[in-house]
């Protein structure tokens, strides 16, 4: 399965000890990482995230990841503002976060691929991702 580096950075309690709404890993600032994917991979998540810094400023670094801690009433309020599926949905997470102004730390992360099994990205998802981007980038 998918993970994190052993010295997991989102551990209980961080939280409390930045007294921030989220805390969100990160693999794209200093300190963070990914061991194990393919170029077409690392390509796609850049680009995304690129892209997503371009159009939509979303106050963080890496709106791929999902690693991610919320406090419970910041989490009722960005659920109930969120209308993405998919991948999009981690995106739109941080957007809206933005947009009701909760504060956001990052930490970074090293994600390490999966051992077994094949990524669940297909064209369909890069696909929606993209419309997705568009949709926030038009309606925010």
């Amino acid at each position: 399965s998918s993970g994190i580096n052993a010295e997991w950075p989102l551990r209980p309690g961080v939280q409390n000890d930045t007294g921030c709404d989220i805390v969100t890993g990160t693999r794209y600032r200093t300190g963070g990482g990914v061991y194990g994917w393919d170029i077409t991979r690392k390509l796609i998540s850049c680009t995304a995230n690129y892209l997503t810094q371009i159009m939509l400023w979303p106050g963080c670094s890496d709106v791929t990841g999902s690693f991610r801690l919320y406090k419970k009433e910041v989490l009722e309020t960005l659920i109930d503002s969120c209308i993405s599926k998919g991948y999009v949905f981690q995106m739109e997470m941080m957007v809206r976060a933005k947009q009701h102004g909760f504060s956001v730390q990052e930490v970074p992360i090293t994600f390490v691929d999966r051992i077994y099994g094949e990524s669940k990205i297909s064209s369909k998802e890069v696909i929606g991702f993209w419309m997705g981007l568009l949709k926030l980038f038009a309606t925010t």
